[in-house]
């Protein structure tokens, strides 16, 4: 099977190795186990792989380059404009040669595959829509017509379009499905966790406005303030970081408050085995990992209501929903924290409905997409 990649997402070389963000890419490890030839159109850029990239595990890959492309100012659209036509025509070779067509989505380079995909109307295809998939969500204009041009049965044709969540009146195209980062030899019995001592609190994501940062400090100094023993981990880097840095010296919060940046996933996931609490409170969403990966282990998430979270929290029984206001969020945290016996059945509940969705399960279904016709 000669299985063609269209997505957004910026690719590195290094010794003769294709590296991109390692989510992405670990994902995209299990789809190439089932293949026999891989092209990728994305884009490329010269910077060296980052401690957050990881190389494709595959190495029958056809790389087709491709200019990125943004309309975010009247110059960088008349740009993207021009470079359209070379890109079109790339997608378009990619998927006249590929046996099954795979679209990343949301994106610049996924709606484009969206509009030249339904040229190919016999063609198997899947669709990974990695954002937020609520019908009422408030998104841009692209998104919700890359949504419309992929759940619309007439202009796209024999696919499978993976979204985040079980939502009310969708199409055959929409197929309810999730993510998984830890494998069947990484289950373990979640630690005990004393919630009487000090609480320790993570933030894991990227450090910018719509993952509220600033917010998830603001709401562990305030409890700290309130004469709460916590303490707060910050795993990420982004634009923020200077200003959270600044906050933090500011208001004298370094001895319980600290900003590691990007670490490994190791790192990361022997934390997450004795924190109390995960913060992340973003404005959107599609299937936000470190949420389940924190559930894995049994640390209860603190999250905004946003995309798929209400299905994954089951409605506030696996975790706390706050409203991403600091007096309203400070309530609900308070109204939680003070009871053990909830938090210990929190803890448990999230453990184990997070250990269900392992690599192996996700792997099994990816299995099941790409023979399906």
């Amino acid at each position: 099977m000669i299985f063609a990649i269209i997505t957004h997402v910026p690719h590195s070389t290094s010794q003769s190795e294709y590296f991109a963000y390692a989510p992405y890419v670990r994902e995209m490890n299990l789809w190439l186990k089932h293949v026999d030839e891989v092209l990728i159109v994305a884009p490329k850029t010269k910077k060296m792989p980052s401690a957050i990239d990881m190389a494709y595990k595959y190495k029958n890959i056809q790389f087709h380059k491709i200019p990125s492309i943004q309309f975010t100012s009247l110059k960088s659209s008349l740009s993207s404009v021009i470079k359209l036509p070379i890109i079109v025509w790339a997608i378009f070779k990619a998927c006249k040669r590929a046996d099954h067509i795979h679209l990343r989505c949301p994106g610049n380079m996924g709606l484009l595959g969206c509009f030249v995909q339904m040229l190919f109307p016999k063609k198997p295809k899947t669709a990974k829509y990695a954002g937020n998939w609520d019908p009422k969500a408030k998104q841009p204009l692209s998104y919700k017509l890359q949504k419309w041009i992929l759940s619309n049965t007439f202009l796209t044709k024999n696919i499978q379009v993976l979204v985040y969540g079980n939502w009310e009146n969708q199409t055959k195209n929409i197929k309810p499905f999730f993510t998984a980062t830890y494998s069947n030899s990484e289950i373990e019995k979640p630690r005990p966790r004393d919630y009487s001592n000090e609480l320790k609190f993570a933030f894991v994501g990227s450090l910018v406005e719509g993952k509220r940062p600033l917010l998830a400090i603001q709401i562990v100094e305030a409890l700290q303030n309130k004469g709460k023993r916590v303490r707060l981990d910050v795993y990420g880097d982004g634009v923020l970081r200077e200003v959270l840095q600044e906050y933090i010296s500011r208001n004298s919060l370094e001895k319980f408050i600290k900003l590691h940046g990007n670490k490994e996933k190791t790192i990361v996931k022997d934390a997450l085995k004795s924190t109390h609490f995960l913060m992340l409170l973003s404005k959107s969403e599609g299937w936000p990992k470190a949420v389940a990966e924190a559930m894995f282990f049994g640390t209860i998430p603190i999250t905004t209501s946003v995309s798929c979270i209400p299905f994954m929290l089951n409605e506030a029984e696996r975790g706390v929903m706050i409203k991403p206001e600091l007096t309203s969020a400070l309530i609900q945290i308070n109204k939680a924290i003070n009871n053990e016996a909830s938090l210990k059945m929190m803890s448990k509940l999230a453990s184990n409905w997070s250990q269900h969705y392992t690599l192996e399960v996700f792997d099994e279904e990816i299995y099941k997409l790409l023979r399906k016709v």
